[in-house]
């Protein structure tokens, strides 16, 4: 088995296992490799970048910096997102979830806050629970 670096057509990254990459390039052609977030069957190889060799001296660095660089990237995309597509529901959050959990309230993408204690309440009631780190600082903190 081998993991190729692929991304579709409206820029989405991800990882295909694949036998080889004849298997790659055939399911290509097929039209039966796709996107897991849009679904698009326009998916092309991306240069992995280990496989990119600068310096001796600047690869780990380089590669290290590039992580760094896409994993901010993705934080700033999953909050933008839930940013659009969420309620905000503030400290109100455990609350609501444990009403659409029990089906007292009709299921809506909500996001607020939590304590440590409400988060082991959600936890012992087995609400799913998927914490994004906040990327805007709380208007107390600007100057």
């Amino acid at each position: 088995m081998i993991v190729f670096d692929l991304e579709c057509l409206n820029g989405h990254t991800f990882e295909g296992w694949f036998e080889d990459k004849d298997d790659l390039e055939k399911q290509q052609e097929q039209g039966i490799l796709a996107c897991p977030v849009c679904e698009t069957t326009s998916v092309v190889q991306k240069q992995h970048l280990i496989a990119i060799k600068k310096s001796s001296h600047n690869t780990s660095h380089n590669a290290l910096q590039a992580r760094q660089e896409v994993m901010a990237e993705l934080t700033e995309k999953v909050a933008e997102y839930v940013e659009k597509n969420f309620e905000d529901v503030g400290s109100g959050f455990t609350k609501q979830a444990l009403k659409m959990h029990y089906g007292t309230e009709e299921y809506r993408n909500i996001k607020g806050t939590t304590t440590k204690e409400e988060d082991k309440v959600l936890a012992k009631e087995g609400v799913p629970v998927f914490k994004v780190p906040s990327t805007k600082k709380p208007k107390d903190d600007l100057n």
